[in-house]
């Protein structure tokens, strides 16, 4: 199918996909979809919603695709995390707007993030990058424990372990062999763990002016060193202690990395000696924030997003964003280790808890479900709002009393077969 219409490219438009097509139409414009990863385009129904279907990760190739089409591209929008890297060297190669092209792997590869934070002065954990699983053993003594061992690519801490100390990662099983995208894992960053606050940042830019959305402060039960930060997530406001330390560090990540326009999802750490940067992504945020936002601020991320990528200037931006309520989350990890869900008991109930927006089930009764540790291996999670952040936290501790996962024990699939649907 071919169409005379200006078009929106859209790269990786898959979880959050609907939406962005929806958008774009809305605007006028026809849909042009670029898929980077086999696994992408295998799933159900991901071109429903395009005029044309691209497959490649290879920005020559995306060029030449566009390019015979005849089409006339007005944007190239990242709409996933595996996406960011070829959306700005896609857009600079078709003279369109984006970001910092030289810098768009820096925004993608964690070791190439890390190298170019240090080159700016932004401070980060002391870290080494591993191309064999054979040598994060030396390296993590070099950096010293606690330390956290990360693939360079991939999302949603898919293949992400924490160790405490050298008996914990004696005693760990080999990393897995591919991501959350089914590619094959070739090296690994193993950087020294921040014991401290950590926080999720939503920004949205417009030729270099960055507009604050909201900040997320990851709450875990303990204070045990942890791989995975989902548990409990509740937005601050500016009466937190962290509030404004974290805005002022992300706005200078932002202008670090090159990022002047679109939307932004950066993850830090505070600590008594500074704030860390973990992961800078150059995207939406890729858990219930923007429907929230949505819901109950009457935002319309997707429009935005596309807006500024036209090169435009979104009315988020003419002032400062406010909401009328507070924003929570609730995951609910499976620890009892691999198995077959039998059910998860009180979701219904759960759902329908005053302030509860929505909750999302990630697996079917007789599926198998990893013990969580990641974006893909949730078997349950809410969305919910309060007038406070007090109300807040009373509903996620609610949810919790209520929501029980069940398992029976089952033998665990192939490495890199439960990865049921993209991380952010």
């Amino acid at each position: 199918m071919t169409t005379s219409a200006p078009a929106i490219i859209l790269v990786d438009p898959v979880r959050q996909g609907r939406p962005f097509k929806d958008a774009a139409r809305e605007l006028g414009f026809s849909v042009v979809s670029l898929y980077t990863h086999d696994y992408l385009a295998s799933l159900h129904r991901h071109a429903e919603g395009d005029d044309l279907s691209f497959y490649t990760a290879d920005p020559d190739e995306a060029q030449r695709l566009i390019t015979a089409t005849g089409i006339t591209a007005k944007a190239v929008v990242p709409c996933l995390e595996a996406g960011v890297h070829l959306t700005d060297v896609l857009a600079d190669r078709l003279g369109l707007p984006g970001n910092d092209h030289t810098l768009a792997w820096a925004r993608r590869n964690k070791a190439a993030m890390r190298a170019h934070a240090a080159q700016a002065g932004v401070r980060i954990p002391e870290f080494r990058l591993v191309h064999s699983s054979a040598d994060i053993a030396a390296a993590a003594h070099e950096v010293g424990f606690p330390v956290i061992v990360k693939p360079t690519l991939g999302a949603g801490s898919q293949g992400v372990r924490v160790f405490s100390t050298a008996a914990d990662l004696e005693a760990q099983g080999p990393p897995p062999t591919h991501d959350v995208y089914r590619e094959p894992v070739r090296e690994w960053l193993v950087e020294r763990y921040i014991r401290g606050r950590e926080f999720a940042v939503n920004f949205f830019s417009a030729d270099g002016e960055h507009r604050l959305v909201d900040i997320w402060e990851y709450l875990r039960p303990d204070d045990a060193d942890y791989d995975f930060p989902l548990w409990d997530i509740v937005q601050i406001g500016t009466e937190h202690p962290d509030f404004a330390r974290v805005e002022s560090y992300t706005r200078s990540v932002l202008t670090a990395f090159g990022i002047r326009r679109g939307p932004s999802h950066t993850e830090v750490k505070c600590t008594a000696d500074g704030t860390y940067l973990i992961e800078v992504g150059s995207r939406l945020s890729g858990g219930p924030a923007v429907d929230l936002w949505i819901a109950h601020g009457g935002l319309r991320p997707f429009h935005d997003t596309i807006a500024c990528y036209l090169g435009q200037r979104p009315a988020l931006l003419d002032k400062p964003v406010t909401f009328p309520v507070r924003f929570g989350s609730a995951v609910v990890h499976n620890e009892q280790g691999p198995g077959t869900l039998v059910a998860v008991h009180g979701a219904e109930e759960a759902g329908r808890l005053p302030g509860v927006d929505s909750v999302e089930l990630g697996y079917a009764p007789g599926e198998h479900v990893p013990a969580t540790h990641d974006n893909v291996s949730i078997p349950f999670s809410a969305a919910v709002h309060g007038p406070d952040s007090d109300a807040v936290l009373a509903t996620l501790a609610r949810i919790r009393s209520l929501v029980r996962v069940e398992t029976r024990p089952t033998p665990s699939p192939v490495d890199g077969a439960d990865a049921a649907a993209p991380a952010s």
